[in-house]
C-alpha cells in the first residue's frame, strides 16, 4: 500500500512540474489523430471505390487495362502499409525521401510529415474497410439500380456508399482509436507529441514509471472518450426505434412491415397506437353503417307515402 501512496505522491509531483506540457502534448496527438484519420478516410474511400469499379470482358480493352492496373497499385499500397510498422514507415518517408532525393523532398515541417505518414498508414486499413463495405450491399440493389437506367456514379452515390458508410462506422472509430496509440511512433521523427513529451521528462528527472503510469492514464481517458463519442455516432446515424410516424401510412399497417421488438406490430393489440387506429376505423365504419341505415329509413319512408298516395287516389276515382 505504502508503494501505491508513493506512486501518487510521484505522478502528483510531475503534474504539478510538467502538467502544461503533458495537456500539449495531449493536444498534439488529438489534432494528429483526428486530422489523420480523416484525411485517411478520404484515401481509403477512393482507392475502395476505384478497387470496386466493375468491367467485363465484353468493355474495350484500354478500360479493363486501366482498371486492372489501378487494382493492382490499390492492392500494392494496401499490402506494403499494411504489412509494415508505422515506424518504419515514419523512417523511410521522413529520412528516405530527402536520402534518395538529395534533401529535395525534405519535409521542413514536421507536422506535414506526421500527417502525412499517419494518414497514408490509416488510408491502407480504410481501402479494405470501404471496400468490404461496398461488398456487404446486397448486388440486387445494384442490379436493380441498373434496370432504371442508373449510371454507376448514381449507384455509388444514391445507393450503395449510404449503407456501406453506416456499414463501415465502428471500422472508422477502430482506426482512430488506434491513431491515438500509434501516434506515439512519431517521436522518431522528432514530432512532439504525448509520448515525446513523457520521454523528455523521463530523460530530466528519471521518474519514469510514475511518468508512464501518468501516460497510461492520458491514453485510457482519451480512448474511452473517443469510444463513447463514436458510440453515440453510430446510435444517431441508426435513428429512432419510434415507429408511430411509419404507422400513420396506411399502406404500411396493412403490409405489417413495421414490428417494434417491445411495442409489437401495428396489429398487436398490446400496442396503444393500434388500438387508438383501430378504435377510429370502427367508429367510421359504424358511422357509415348508420348513414345507410338512416338512408334506408328514409327511402322506405318515401316509398310508404307514395303507396298511399296512390291508394287515395284511386279510391277518388
Amino acid at each position: 500500500m505504502d508503494l501505491f501512496v508513493k506512486l501518487g505522491t510521484d505522478m502528483a509531483r510531475l503534474w504539478d512540474a510538467y502538467g502544461s506540457a503533458y495537456l500539449n502534448g495531449i493536444k498534439s496527438t488529438l489534432i494528429l489523430a483526428v486530422v489523420a484519420t480523416v484525411i485517411g478516410c478520404i484515401i481509403g474511400l477512393i482507392c475502395g471505390i476505384l478497387n470496386t469499379i466493375p468491367y467485363t470482358s465484353n468493355d474495350p480493352l484500354p478500360k479493363r487495362f486501366v482498371l486492372k492496373l489501378i487494382r493492382v497499385l490499390v492492392r500494392i499500397y494496401v499490402e506494403v502499409f499494411r504489412g509494415t510498422p508505422m515506424v518504419l514507415q515514419a523512417v523511410f518517408i521522413y529520412y528516405g525521401l530527402p536520402y534518395f532525393s538529395n534533401n529535395t523532398m525534405r519535409f521542413d515541417n514536421v507536422w506535414a510529415a506526421a500527417i502525412l505518414i499517419v494518414s497514408i498508414n490509416t488510408g491502407a486499413y480504410m481501402a479494405e474497410t470501404v471496400r468490404g463495405g461496398i461488398i456487404s450491399v446486397d448486388p440486387g440493389q445494384t442490379e436493380g439500380a441498373k434496370a432504371i437506367g442508373m449510371t454507376h456514379v448514381q449507384i455509388m452515390t444514391n445507393v450503395i456508399l449510404p449503407q456501406a458508410f453506416r456499414n463501415i462506422i465502428p471500422q472508422i472509430g477502430n482506426n482512430f482509436i488506434i491513431n491515438i496509440k500509434d501516434t506515439s511512433v512519431m517521436f522518431i521523427i522528432s514530432f512532439t507529441e504525448f509520448f515525446a513529451f513523457h520521454r523528455y521528462i523521463t530523460g530530466v528527472n528519471n521518474m519514469y514509471f510514475p511518468s508512464a503510469a501518468i501516460e497510461m492514464i492520458g491514453y485510457l481517458c482519451m480512448t474511452l472518450i473517443a469510444s463513447f463519442l463514436l458510440r453515440w455516432l453510430e446510435r444517431r446515424m441508426d435513428g429512432s426505434d419510434n415507429y408511430e410516424l411509419v404507422q400513420d401510412d396506411s399502406l404500411a399497417m396493412s403490409a405489417g412491415t413495421y414490428s417494434h421488438p417491445d411495442r409489437g406490430t401495428p396489429f398487436d393489440e398490446r400496442n396503444p397506437e393500434a388500438q387508438k387506429s383501430m378504435l377510429r376505423e370502427e367508429l367510421r365504419r359504424q358511422a357509415e353503417r348508420d348513414a345507410a341505415a338512416w338512408e334506408g329509413q328514409m327511402a322506405e319512408t318515401r316509398r310508404s307515402h307514395g303507396n298511399k298516395g296512390n291508394t287515395m287516389d284511386g279510391g277518388d276515382q
